[in-house]
């Protein structure tokens, strides 16, 4: 500052050279304004994400979800599996020989927790759902009749990652819908978490199981599974985490390949990111064919956890948004009974019968057909389930053994209590 001889106060002019001039911050803002222009104009711009079909689905036993789509030309229904657990997109080898198709030989292979098998191809083909086609689609072809006798349900293929890799997907178990969602911009609402899963074709992502031991190890994110969580014996045995006093129930599930022999049982605890559930039972199996790649996978976490959350599932960037629902307080299901049903030939059967278990004790033999269950007449299986699961105490059978009517009641058990 510079004073006049009359002690008024002199601003001296500042030229384009001083830093603190006027003319020259101006001058600098506007060079930062183009730069910041130009970055901005090369990189690729993002358009906000768009719905493009909303489709009903319904629930199988576990959380399964079943949606309805027409399948290339051809005007019939078909049911298919939204699978998380699926490298691709399938069809049913019967579904295919009653449209009259011939698919491609190949030399590919998949595997399941009952078997390998080689598929064979439709190739470019087209799914069909109201308001939305997805075309240059490579349908596996695949025998689907265990599932079709597990749910009851005809099950004519599977959408896995070869559909949810296009698209962004939500899954609202509230409503019993899914959305297909362009890829792009979305903002997630608020109440959730959001999970990085790893993804090559399958989501893989942390889950921390307790019981004995503690352990944070990575599982398979299965929507097709229908269960909660399944435990490989080598992480059993490697992690030491279970309970040695833990009882081991004998139980027969099913999958690609066929029926497996398992055992069911309750952990503590398992945690997926901030949400935990406690006394949850799971699945133990010996993975003989190399399934989850162990050790790269503890095991699979299956739709009955899964179905707890409503979901955002966005491949393209690797993000999965849970947030809890109306479910995610469900109580989970302890009974045993030994027995599983299954639907053959118009007919709902007894098709296996644990050994050591109430069922067995009882005198239930595999091919007795089901009439009734818990004063259930309908011949639905899935209402038969879900009679079985909710039954409390004892149950009650009414079954057809060659021409005589049996009735038969029997204590269930809870594998909760551990006896």
């Amino acid at each position: 500052m510079v004073y006049s001889l009359s002690g008024m106060l002199y601003e001296p002019q500042k030229t384009m050279n001083d830093p603190s001039s006027p003319m020259k911050k101006l001058v600098i803002y506007i060079i930062c304004l183009a730069a910041c222009l130009q970055s901005f104009s090369q990189e690729e711009f993002i358009e906000p994400s768009k719905r493009l079909a909303r489709i009903p689905f319904r629930q199988l036993t576990g959380g399964v979800i079943l949606l309805n789509a027409r399948f290339a030309a051809f005007p019939d229904s078909l049911n298919f599996i939204l699978d998380t657990g699926s490298g691709g997109i399938s069809l049913d080898s019967t579904t295919v020989e009653y449209f009259g198709l011939k698919p491609e030989a190949s030399t590919r292979t998949i595997r399941g927790i009952a078997g390998i098998r080689q598929v064979s191809f439709l190739n470019n083909q087209k799914l069909h759902f109201p308001s939305l086609t997805i075309d240059s689609l490579n349908f596996h072809v695949n025998n689907y009749e265990i599932l079709t006798a597990v749910y009851g349900e005809r099950i004519d293929g599977i959408i896995g990652y070869s559909v949810f890799s296009r698209y962004i997907v939500k899954v609202n178990y509230d409503s019993s819908f899914v959305e297909f969602w362009t890829k792009g911009l979305l903002k997630y609402p608020r109440g959730g978490y959001l999970m990085r899963p790893f993804i090559s074709t399958l989501p893989v992502n942390f889950v921390r199981v307790k019981d004995e031991g503690e352990s944070n190890t990575r599982f398979l994110f299965d929507l097709g599974a229908g269960l909660n969580l399944m435990l490989t014996t080598d992480f059993i045995k490697d992690s030491a985490i279970l309970n040695k006093k833990r009882k081991l129930y004998t139980k027969e599930a099913e999958g690609l390949g066929g029926k497996i022999d398992m055992h069911m049982t309750v952990i503590k605890e398992a945690r997926l990111g901030p949400y935990k559930f406690k006394n949850v039972p799971v699945y133990i199996f010996d993975d003989d064919f190399n399934i989850t790649s162990y050790p790269y996978l503890g095991g699979i976490l299956g739709s009955d956890i899964i179905r707890r959350f409503n979901l955002i599932l966005n491949y393209d960037k690797r993000d999965f948004y849970l947030i809890p629902n109306s479910h995610f307080n469900d109580a989970f299901d302890y009974i045993y009974s030994g027995i599983e049903l299954y639907f053959q030939d118009g007919k709902i059967i007894v098709g296996d019968v644990a050994k050591g278990s109430p069922a067995e004790a009882a005198g239930l033999l595999e091919g007795d057909i089901v009439v009734a269950v818990n004063k259930d007449f309908s011949q639905n299986l899935q209402h038969y389930k879900a009679s079985l699961q909710a039954s409390v105490g004892k149950a009650k059978l009414i079954v057809m053994r060659g021409e005589v009517l049996k009735e038969i009641e029997f204590k269930v058990k809870s594998i909760l209590s551990n006896k």
